[in-house]
């Protein structure tokens, strides 16, 4: 794992909608995200299976990661993301695989996955992420265009 994937899973592990939701974020291979969520009948609609929403958000946060993950410093911004959901789920711990499909300066184009426990495909996303180098992450000082640090700093 890389010094940037290893401070992503650091802060991602920090984060209050990973706490509550009980996900881990990893790196199986380099530039790919995966976050596993088990399953919490929390996160059910009214007929017990696991709210869209829920698996749209799982979505979003691999897809980010992936593209954060290129980035040597910095925030991403989800641009935009959809996503096709192709199995009811109830009562099955998921995974989130994301990947970068087309790198670019001011623009990634991922891929999302979302698994079930059993390696069944049960959602299929695309979004768009974008760099913010002004944007600072994980205490990192914020940046002018070029990338370098800025005297004011930053926060968020």
């Amino acid at each position: 794992m890389t010094e940037r994937e290893r401070t992503l899973v650091r802060e991602f592990d920090g984060a209050p909608i990973a706490r509550f939701f009980g996900m881990t974020l990893s790196y199986p291979e380099p530039g790919v995200a995966r976050v596993d969520l088990p399953y919490n009948p929390n996160l059910d609609h009214a007929l017990h299976g696991v709210h869209g929403g829920v698996i749209a958000t799982l979505a979003d946060i691999a897809g980010w990661f992936a593209s954060a993950a290129r980035r040597e410093s910095g925030w991403v911004a989800t641009a935009e993301f959809r996503v096709h959901t192709l199995e009811h789920v109830e009562r099955r711990a998921l995974h989130g695989i994301g990947r970068v499909l087309r790198p670019g300066r001011a623009i990634d184009v991922c891929e999302m996955r979302i698994l079930d426990e059993g390696q069944l495909l049960v959602a299929y996303g695309t979004g768009t992420f974008v760099p913010q180098p002004k944007v600072p992450f994980a205490g990192a000082p914020a940046a002018d265009a070029a990338g370098k640090p800025t005297a004011a700093g930053g926060g968020g």
